[in-house]
C-alpha cells in the first residue's frame, strides 16, 4: 500500500492529450517485472493517485513504462511534468493477458484509441515467441489520423511478413488514404480459424460491447474473448470496493477477464 519514489526518466508526447512516461524502476538492480496486461498505481505527490496499465516491454524490466492520457487532475499534471520530477509507484497489479493458454493458436489483437497501450506489451511478447504462435492479426481504430497511437511502431509491425496489422480511423482527412469506420469493420479482412482463435480486446466499453457482438457472429465464442475492464480501482488490493464488478474486483481478479465470466454484467448500465 506504500507507493516506492521513482523518478521520470523520459517523456514523450504521442498526441495531443497522451504522453509516456518511462520511469527508473523501484528496485534499480532488478527492475520491475510483469506479466502483460498489468497495472501499477502512479501516486503524484499531493494531487493523488492513478492506475495505469503498463505499456512497456516485458523482457526489460529496467524500464517501467506507461502510456497515459491526461483526463483528470493527476494524469493533467503529470503531463506537464519534466525529466527527474518524482512520482510514487505500487504494484504491479492484477492478471494479464492469457499469452500461455494462447500458444498454438490465431491470435487477434483489437485495440480502439489508448486501448493499445495496455496490449502493446502482450504484442511485444507475441511478436519476441513468433514461432509459438498461429496466425496474427493486430486491428487498430483511432478517432483520426493525429491520434493514432504508436503510429511509428504500428508501421513497423505491419512491415512484418508474418503478421496482419490495420488501421482504421472514424475521420478521414484529405492526407487519410486508408480505412475509415469503426474497427469492427476491420474483423472482416482477418484471417483465422474460430474454433483455435484467441481475441484480446481493450478500448472504450462499447468498441469491446461490439467487438464481442461481432466475433461472435463469425464463430468465435465467449470462452476465447479477453477484455481488459480497467476502471474505477483506487487501491488495486481489493479492499475499497470501488472497482467491484458483479462478484469480482477489477483490480485483482482482472483487469483482464474471459468474457464469459462477466457476460451477464458486460454492458449493464450503473455496474
Amino acid at each position: 500500500m506504500v507507493p516506492h519514489p521513482v523518478s521520470i526518466r523520459e517523456l514523450q508526447r504521442e498526441t495531443h492529450d497522451t504522453f509516456t512516461l518511462t520511469l527508473e524502476p523501484p528496485d534499480r538492480d532488478q527492475g520491475l517485472s510483469f506479466i502483460p496486461g498489468q497495472f501499477t498505481m502512479l501516486y503524484l505527490f499531493g494531487t493523488g493517485e492513478v492506475p495505469i496499465s503498463i505499456s512497456g516491454d516485458p523482457a526489460y524490466p529496467m524500464r517501467l513504462v506507461h502510456t497515459i492520457r491526461a483526463v483528470g487532475s493527476v494524469t493533467r499534471t503529470m503531463q506537464h511534468m519534466q525529466r527527474g520530477s518524482m512520482l510514487g509507484v505500487r504494484g504491479p497489479f492484477g492478471k494479464g493477458w492469457p499469452v500461455e493458454e494462447a500458444r498454438g493458436k490465431d491470435i487477434v489483437i483489437i485495440a480502439g484509441g489508448i486501448g493499445l497501450a495496455p496490449l502493446r506489451p502482450v504484442i511485444y511478447h507475441l511478436l519476441r515467441e513468433r514461432g509459438d504462435y498461429e496466425h496474427i492479426s493486430i486491428l487498430y481504430g483511432a478517432r483520426c489520423p493525429a491520434d493514432i497511437l504508436y503510429s511509428r511502431e504500428l508501421e513497423s509491425w505491419g512491415g512484418r511478413f508474418d503478421v496482419d496489422v490495420s488501421v482504421t480511423i472514424d475521420y478521414a482527412t484529405t492526407d487519410w488514404y486508408g480505412d475509415v469506420g469503426v474497427v469492427t469493420s476491420l474483423l472482416d479482412k482477418v484471417r483465422c480459424d474460430p474454433g483455435k482463435t484467441v481475441v484480446m480486446t481493450c478500448g472504450p466499453e462499447i468498441m469491446m460491447r461490439f467487438a464481442a457482438r461481432e466475433l461472435n457472429r463469425i464463430g468465435i465464442t465467449d470462452e476465447h474473448i479477453y477484455v481488459s475492464m480497467e476502471r474505477n480501482m483506487q487501491c488495486a488490493a481489493g479492499t475499497c470496493g470501488h472497482c467491484q464488478y458483479g462478484p469480482s474486483f477489477v483490480c485483482k481478479d482482472g483487469p483482464v477477464f474471459r468474457l464469459d465470466r462477466i457476460r451477464p454484467f458486460f454492458g449493464t448500465r450503473e455496474i
